[in-house]
């Protein structure tokens, strides 16, 4: 039998098959086998006197020691509330200090944390608590303009599972932290009954149509997917790591908190929500040596007046994840932030999330124009979304992924659990990806976001990319809008730097003629101040999508 990897001789030829997208890592290190109350426990007892938690915004501050002992008054205080193992606990919060206790808490006894999208209202809040069958919630009371009591309120009659609700600052909620008595010996009891491979987590993606998907994730799933993040980034008990993404997605818990954790770093909260001035003084004033953020956030914050006022000289690395990163922004980020060990990550909910990362020794073209390498322990491969066989490398195709890091599945929903996951254990993620010969992944855009004008195919990401070199440009994102005669044209949203002259169309063609194909110049532009977005950072193109059919008056059946 042949094999791919040899040279095959036919007719006195030489003949090298190509390499196929496939490729799988090792590391050093071993998966861990903990569960995180165990992990947290191991890491505690060997830094009990480091910085573990920092809430800028309160000033208040946690060291390991003290840190892991407030997590098992809450943890003892939610066995008091009658909660145990694979009951189901639904956290509906912006980021503060109670968040990570609370995920801390319900690990140390197997209770299931639900992450709510704060951006969530009563339609959305009351099918979770259904679908998950949340029968404890812990809440913000408001924030911003989300009144979350009231809405709590609102949907509580039509969710027969909600049994009690403890709004933090309340005098419950102090109860429920602080103020147990039970035996310390049941604690001990029900994390020794605990296994890695238990469903410790559930969170709901963000779907486009329909209804979201919870995917359930265990201890082993996200502990070691935040430990090998950490590992890739070079964490140790000394860094700092500056978490304005939010919690309530894998970004700031497992990337942010569990990264921290498993290596005696420290986790430093900015702010609530992500305000660009906010996360500069915080890196700023505790020292913080690595920042996370989606490409968004990074804009935002070298965009700020007064960014030279802040000494960011402590910073070494971070992560730019969650969409797509634009080139123009990654060169920013080392060269006028000093995060000159910044990697890029790609992931997705279901797996944990990250399955590739760079690494701090790529070279600077690998880490502004790839999603890195396949993670540790991890397996991944580029298939013909028809076919489903692996492509050869260089050639584009759905990215899938393997291993320890894939989900348990979508809660209470086989069925569309079978439709992301096959039979080979492989996770199809809808991700159009490229693998070249070192095994380095580009991701292309999605497969439901190709543009397929007059039967060409064009992937929005390069024409992005083309736009960010236009330097009246900020930002700009395209999508296809229906057109009668070429089946499909493309939009370009774009925001303008301040002062700048406004981009047209046949301004823009002007600036492309020469260096894009002609069907790839976007025929229509729109200036916006922001894109729609999701409360992770990802923008939302099947809304541009719809409001450029309206804007444009074209026919969604053209």
């Amino acid at each position: 039998m042949l094999s791919l990897y040899t040279a095959v001789r036919i007719r006195g030829a030489t003949v090298s098959p190509a390499l196929p997208s496939y490729a799988s890592a090792t590391a050093d290190q071993p998966l861990l086998g903990d569960t995180i109350g165990d992990n947290l426990d191991r890491t505690a007892a060997q830094f009990p006197d480091r910085d573990a938690l920092v809430e800028v915004q309160t000033g208040q501050r946690w060291t390991y020691r003290e840190f892991v002992t407030d997590v098992e008054r809450l943890a003892l205080g939610l066995l008091d509330a009658g909660l145990a193992k694979g009951d189901r606990l639904g956290i509906w919060s912006p980021n503060r200090a109670e968040w990570t206790l609370t995920q801390y808490a319900t690990a140390k006894i197997g209770v299931i944390l639900v992450n709510i999208n704060p951006a969530y209202r009563t339609h959305e809040l009351e099918f979770v608590l259904n679908q998950a069958g949340i029968g404890t919630l812990v809440a913000a009371p408001s924030f911003k303009t989300s009144d979350y009591a009231a809405m709590i309120e609102e949907v509580r009659p039509r969710c027969a599972a909600l049994k009690q609700v403890f709004l933090l600052g309340s005098p419950e909620w102090e109860r429920l932290a602080r103020a147990s008595e039970r035996d310390r010996a049941d604690l001990a009891a029900a994390q020794k009954n605990l296994s890695p491979d238990d469903p410790i987590n559930i969170q709901y993606t963000s779907g486009t149509t329909g209804f979201p998907k919870g995917a359930t994730l265990s201890h082993h799933n996200i502990l070691n997917n935040g430990y090998f993040v950490g590992e890739l980034c070079g964490y140790t008990e000394l860094d700092r790591v500056c978490i304005p993404v939010p919690f309530y997605h894998c970004f700031g818990m497992v990337m942010g908190n569990l990264g921290a954790t498993t290596h005696g770093s420290a986790m430093i909260i900015p702010a609530p929500s992500f305000e660009p001035k906010a996360t500069l003084a915080a890196v700023a004033q505790e020292r913080c040596t690595s920042l996370y953020g989606v490409p968004t956030m990074f804009i935002a914050e070298l965009a700020e007046p007064d960014f030279e006022s802040y000494d960011l000289s402590s910073l070494r690395t971070g992560i730019m994840a969650g969409s797509p990163c634009p080139v123009e922004v990654m060169k920013q980020v080392i060269n006028r932030m000093g995060m000159t060990e910044v990697g890029i990550c790609y992931g997705m909910t279901e797996t944990s999330p990250v399955s590739t990362q760079t690494r701090a020794d790529d070279s600077l073209e690998r880490r502004v124009s790839t999603v890195g390498r396949v993670h540790p322990h991890v397996e991944v491969k580029v298939i013909d979304p028809v076919t489903g066989l692996t492509q050869p490398r260089g050639e584009p195709g759905e990215l899938c992924t393997r291993g320890y890091s894939v989900m348990l599945g979508y809660w209470n929903e086989p069925e569309k659990t079978a439709e992301a996951i096959d039979a080979g254990r492989w996770m199809h993620t809808g991700d159009l990806a490229v693998m070249d010969s070192d095994g380095y992944l580009s991701i292309t855009g999605r497969i439901k976001d190709m543009v397929i004008r007059g039967g060409e195919n064009i992937y929005p990401r390069e024409i992005e990319e083309f736009l960010y070199t236009h330097p009246d440009v900020l930002d700009a994102q395209v999508i296809g809008v229906p057109d009668a005669r070429y089946g499909e044209e493309l939009c370009a949203w774009v925001r303008m730097r301040e002062g700048a002259e406004p981009l047209t169309a046949e301004s823009l063609r002007e600036y492309a003629t020469g260096k894009l194909a002609h069907y790839k110049i976007p025929r229509y532009v729109h200036l916006v101040d922001d894109f729609p977005m999701t409360v992770t950072g990802k923008v939302r193109k099947v809304e541009m999508r719809e409001r450029s059919v309206e804007l444009l008056g074209l026919s969604p059946a053209n």
